[in-house]
């Protein structure tokens, strides 16, 4: 946990991997449910659409979180539980600070300076990557369907085909998700392939971020640079939104970036 650290700025709250910090030019953030202007179920900083919450909190709340990074443009895709990913190719041209991409997929890569890009989460693992020397930063959307298909090995594979990535200089943090002591899936015999059933923790419950850990190793990322938040959603609800905790309930968001003044300050 030590490599985990809560931060809070203009009154958003959020927590940032040790790993990536060190990086000068990166920013990044794991942003909680604390500090927006969404109400009720989706108190406060709700940033996803579609799931009750209106427009205009939505965008405030996503405004804020590109503020507190320092982001020319906070970038969005339709998330669809799959694997594909979308390369952000320059910046939107656009005035605004939020960009968003109807194109369906499940993760974002980029070389861009200035081009955050961002996956929502509640219980599903949100994924940032970085090749520090080529300048390359990468989020993938983990829900449980997504990562059955294997969704950041081929976002690392995306970063090699797109940018000469070699996968050994690859940091990848896995932010807070459904732990293995609440990802219970009663029906997995008809969810979940054979050969993940061996990273059962219960009768019902699975290792999820066991499966990441190992499917990144896999593609060629150093075990010594893989890190877990190993914060469970359902469980820390105070902190952060769960959709199996609470149905109804809003989005946080995990982001990564390279800075356009790359001058390593906050």
């Amino acid at each position: 946990m030590s490599g985990f650290l809560p931060m809070e700025k203009d009154g958003v709250k959020f927590f940032r991997f040790a790993a990536l910090s060190r990086f000068p030019g990166l920013s990044h953030a794991v942003f909680t449910r604390h500090g927006g202007v969404s109400p009720g179920a989706w108190a406060s900083l709700n940033i996803g659409r579609n799931v009750g919450d209106t427009s205009e909190n939505v965008r405030e709340n996503r405004e804020r979180m590109a503020r507190v990074l320092g982001a020319r443009e906070l970038v969005f895709i339709r998330q669809v539980h799959g694997r594909e990913v979308f390369r952000v190719e320059g910046l939107g041209g656009g005035t605004g600070l939020v960009r968003q991409i109807e194109e369906g997929g499940d993760a974002l890569v980029t070389d861009t300076k200035g081009a955050f890009l961002a996956v929502t989460v509640a219980d599903c693992q949100p994924v940032l990557l970085h090749d520090p020397g080529r300048g390359v930063v990468a989020a993938a959307h983990g829900g449980w369907r997504g990562t059955l298909a294997n969704v950041a090995a081929n976002t690392v594979r995306a970063m090699q085909g797109c940018y000469g990535t070699r996968p050994g200089d690859v940091v990848a943090c896995v932010g807070p998700s459904l732990g293995p002591c609440c990802g219970e899936f009663v029906n997995y015999k008809d969810e979940i392939p054979g050969n993940f059933w061996k990273y059962r923790t219960g009768e019902h419950h699975f290792d999820f971020w066991a499966i990441t850990r190992n499917q990144l190793q896999a593609a060629g990322v150093r075990e010594e640079n893989i890190h877990t938040a190993g914060l469970c959603t359902k469980c820390r609800q105070d902190v952060f939104y769960s959709y199996r905790g609470g149905g109804t309930t809003g989005r946080f968001a995990a982001v990564i970036g390279i800075r356009e003044d790359d001058d390593g300050k906050d």
